[in-house]
């Protein structure tokens, strides 16, 4: 786990041996071992002689520790977001985890009542690219701005999809000040990012400092032309429910 965790922290690209060791604090021979062991099963890979990087089998391992907890407790999961409907006075709830592929995200679950993508005014091609870009939207946005830098200049490379809304942020260091500006509050505000009529609250689901996903609520910008304060707090609320800690789950704290 110290090995896993140093490839983490240092950027997930190819690594020196010599350099995982000092970051762990453990000897080369032992640390050779460990990477032998986890290349068998694809946590990490070498690219090239001498370097070492994590691989799709840590990918899988974390798509798995994912998809278990939100299975195993979809009730309850589902019980949060239908609560913050009714506390935004019927608004769209959508929860967002980063997708195990790439700096993506992915719908997991939503509460919506009778809604379809037709009210939303969105297309299948819509929610298979303005909405899964982290480039987009107060919930991408959100999951953006806990990843690493190298994640993120690899997002802000990417570009924004054709399909994002006209409020959508285009100036790259504004862009990145909002990165900023979400850590600092804990929580995004977006103004028809990822599709015209339509604004956001958003916040993150924590896992032991980890970025997991977003919690996202959709009301029509006529209706909300700023999100009110309860609606805020009641966005934070639910992603507080949702974020995980060594000390228990839900973390309403």
């Amino acid at each position: 786990m110290m090995v896993q965790q140093a490839l983490v922290e240092m950027g997930g690209g190819p690594q020196r041996l010599s350099d995982i060791a000092a970051h762990t604090g453990l000897d080369d021979s032992t640390v050779g071992r460990i990477l032998a062991r986890l290349a068998y099963t694809r946590i990490v890979v070498r690219p090239s002689r001498g370097l070492y990087a994590l691989g799709p089998g840590a990918a899988e391992v974390g798509f798995h520790a994912l998809t278990g907890v939100n299975f195993n407790r979809s009730a309850e999961v589902k019980a949060v977001l239908d609560k913050l409907r009714e506390e935004t006075d019927q608004g769209l709830v959508f929860l967002y985890t980063k997708s195990q592929f790439g700096a993506n995200r992915q719908c997991l679950m939503m509460s919506v009542g009778d809604s379809d993508l037709v009210e939303l005014g969105m297309t299948a091609r819509d929610v298979l690219s303005v909405t899964r870009s982290l480039r987009t939207g107060a919930s991408g946005r959100t999951i953006l701005a806990y990843l690493s830098p190298e994640v993120q200049e690899l997002v802000f490379e990417e570009g924004i999809p054709d399909e994002a809304g006209p409020g959508v942020i285009r100036d790259t260091e504004t862009f990145k000040a909002s990165l900023a500006e979400i850590r600092d509050q804990g929580y995004a505000l977006g103004y028809q990012e990822c599709m015209a009529h339509w604004n956001s609250v958003a916040a993150p689901i924590i896992w032991d400092d980890i970025i997991v996903g977003a919690v996202l609520m959709l009301k029509p910008a006529d209706v909300m032309p700023h999100a009110p304060e309860q609606y805020i707090a009641a966005t934070v609320e639910a992603a507080a429910q949702l974020s995980f800690s060594r000390t228990g789950w839900p973390n309403s704290n």
